[in-house]
């Protein structure tokens, strides 16, 4: 059947979208979301400390996708201070420790995307990607439906992820 082109409709992503431009405010989602501690829960925020900032990926690639960034607007790996960047490496360290015992993951894809042309949605504030990977994650519905399901709901990996990180000890 020529011409026939399949749907698939997900209004929910114009949000993302729209929080790609420029913020009426002029600021990030990251800093919008670290002055505003009150809605940490709504914003999936996982933990603080004095240096960053742990929070699940309102838009995942996969169920229990987080982002770490640090506190400071900065872009470049470069412009953070050496103790910033320790802070960042380690609580990426705690984040993969606290998913791989939370939710099974067998793998994972950590990574910053620097720059727009690199994948970057927020090119101005440094975050690092923490992605749980298992294998066979990749099913037909990715490979035939150029569609991605995602099995969990962010509330439960926040939920599973708080409680697994108390049972280790660690916390922001």
């Amino acid at each position: 059947m020529a011409g026939f082109q399949k749907n698939l409709w997900a209004p929910w992503r114009m949000e993302y979208i729209a929080g790609l431009g420029p913020h009426a405010d002029g600021g990030c989602f990251l800093c919008q979301v670290i002055t505003k501690p009150e809605e940490d829960e709504q914003h999936g925020v996982l933990w603080r400390s004095a240096q960053t900032l742990t929070l699940l990926n309102l838009f995942p690639y996969n169920s229990g996708h987080v982002l770490i960034a640090p506190l400071a607007h900065r872009a470049q790996p470069e412009d953070l201070s050496d103790d910033e960047l320790l802070a960042l490496m380690q609580r990426t360290r705690d984040v993969k420790r606290v998913l791989e015992a939370a939710l099974n993951a067998q793998g994972f894809n950590i990574g910053i995307n620097l720059g727009r042309c690199a994948g970057a949605g927020l090119p101005d504030h440094l975050h690092v990607h923490v992605v749980p990977r298992w294998s066979g994650d990749v099913n037909f519905m990715a490979v035939l439906g150029d569609v991605k399901v995602i099995p969990q709901s962010l509330a439960e990996v926040r939920r599973l992820f708080l409680a697994k990180a108390a049972a280790l000890g660690l916390q922001a």
